[in-house]
């Protein structure tokens, strides 16, 4: 009994320990680069944009079918349940023409089988031909377009990742500041117990970590919510188990790109070079629309074999051969203007995509030059922070010291830690904001980071 009671035991254990490392193995560990990866193979928006894409090079391939011949194949079987009649005077009957007697003579059989083979070519269709270079620009800007969302999409990763690790840091500066002030209380209570400090410093220390929880928690709340954020942004399930490595590093963008960024921005933007295929497209479209006033020629063919039989007992010699070709001419003389109003419809299109672009090329530099001012001055803050945290670190220490030595207060220490947490938090901020920017500043150049460029063209 007490055998079995072990190896019962053995295999719960073993259950255990497997659960646990399944589960280990179901986390998802993420770097930023392992972020954009991931995003560009899983993203919902990502996806759409190339299967638009291959819907682009489609109708380039419909649109050479309309210049292609076209070969059709029909056959017929018909079965004469009353036979027509074709009625012809009596001429049996010499007064049947002076009273308008006729006589009706059956035509055709029981049995009636038609086998048609055409073929037809265009030969002049100004629309049809139009319309392979309009389908080839229309797969052009749909490329673009993609382009465009798969360098959205890197930013969006990018940025989701960035807010991760802010929320991390904040996570991990209020879980100091809660040890710290455990800390702090802690002395407290000792030195108010040796009388060398008064009940009231002691008060302001338990007050200051009670204070402090509610931030605490917050942190861990925005962390997890960032979390959940960049899991909809990757296309990963919000269940889904994930960690992230790494901190807010700083990285200097080029100088160059800063400076040449307003002028570089209305080549390199995907969107406006979307627009401008749109225009071509525009273009194209209108051209269709005015071919429609000229003239159509196509050749034709056709090969039939046909048999006619009383009963079904057909055999290939009983069908009759025949063929036909020619060519076939076709002009619109009046539509009631609706040619005329859909190249107008065209036309107007194609002016508001030039509207569009001058708009959009305005919008890009105004935008640009926001960026890069925005990037300054987060390149502005970091080093003013960074010897702000020193110095609020120092001034931390100091504190603490002359607290537990009887000669500073509560108040001061609670001054030293709020200046200290507020620096630290600037100092992230200010690394957030300038990553942010950075991202910002590369989708509006169409840029792709180097560390994301294998990535980007799977």
């Amino acid at each position: 009994m007490k055998l079995h009671r072990r190896t019962i035991l053995v295999f719960v254990i073993f259950g255990v320990m497997g659960t646990i490392r399944t589960t280990q193995a179901q986390v998802l560990r993420l770097t930023l680069e392992e972020a954009v990866r991931v995003a560009l193979q899983k993203n919902h928006a990502l996806a759409e944009a190339r299967h638009e894409v291959g819907r682009a090079d489609a109708r380039v391939r419909e649109a050479w079918g309309y210049a292609l011949p076209s070969i059709d194949i029909a056959g017929r079987y018909t079965r004469a349940i009353k036979r027509p009649v074709f009625f012809f005077p009596n001429i049996f009957d010499s007064t049947a023409f002076r009273r308008g007697d006729v006589r009706a003579i059956e035509i055709g059989s029981a049995n009636s089988i038609d086998l048609n083979v055409t073929v037809s070519q265009v030969l002049f269709n100004s629309a049809v031909f139009t319309g392979v270079g309009s389908a080839r620009i229309y797969s052009q800007a749909t490329r673009e377009v993609y382009r465009a969302k798969l360098i959205e999409t890197i930013t969006a990763a990018r940025k989701a990742y960035y807010a991760v690790l802010l929320a991390a840091e904040v996570r991990e500066m209020m879980r100091a500041n809660m040890r710290n002030a455990e800390e702090n209380v802690r002395n407290a209570t000792i030195l108010a117990a040796q009388g060398l400090i008064s009940e009231y410093d002691k008060l302001r220390a338990e007050v200051g970590l009670a204070n402090l929880r509610p931030e605490a928690i917050r942190a861990e709340n925005n962390y997890d919510l960032a979390l959940n954020s960049l899991k909809v942004t990757l296309g990963l399930a919000v269940n889904d188990s994930v960690e992230i490595t790494g901190t807010l590093t700083y990285e200097p963008v080029d100088e160059g790109v800063l400076r040449s960024g307003a002028e570089s921005v209305l080549e390199a933007n995907p969107s406006l070079g979307a627009l401008r295929y749109q225009l071509e497209v525009n273009d194209a479209i209108t051209r269709v629309e005015r071919s429609n006033f000229l003239p159509s020629l196509a050749a034709f063919g056709t090969y039939q074999f046909q048999t006619q039989q009383n009963d079904l007992r057909i055999s290939t010699h009983d069908f009759v051969r025949s063929s036909l070709a020619g060519v076939t001419l076709s002009l619109n003389l009046f539509d009631g203007f609706r040619t005329t109003a859909r190249v107008e419809q065209a036309a107007l299109d194609a002016r508001k995509t030039q509207e569009q672009i001058a708009y959009t090329e305005q919008s890009l530099k105004a935008a640009v030059q926001a960026t890069v001012m925005s990037l300054r001055r987060a390149k502005e803050r970091i080093d003013a922070q960074e010897r702000t945290v020193e110095q609020a670190e120092r001034g931390y220490r100091i504190a603490v010291t002359r607290f537990t030595t009887g000669s500073g207060t509560q108040l001061e220490v609670n001054d030293a830690q709020l200046a200290l947490t507020t620096a630290r938090t600037n100092r992230v901020q200010a690394m957030y904001d300038y990553l942010v920017a950075a991202a910002d500043l590369d989708q509006l150049l169409g840029r792709k980071p180097s560390y994301v460029q294998s990535a980007a063209e799977e």
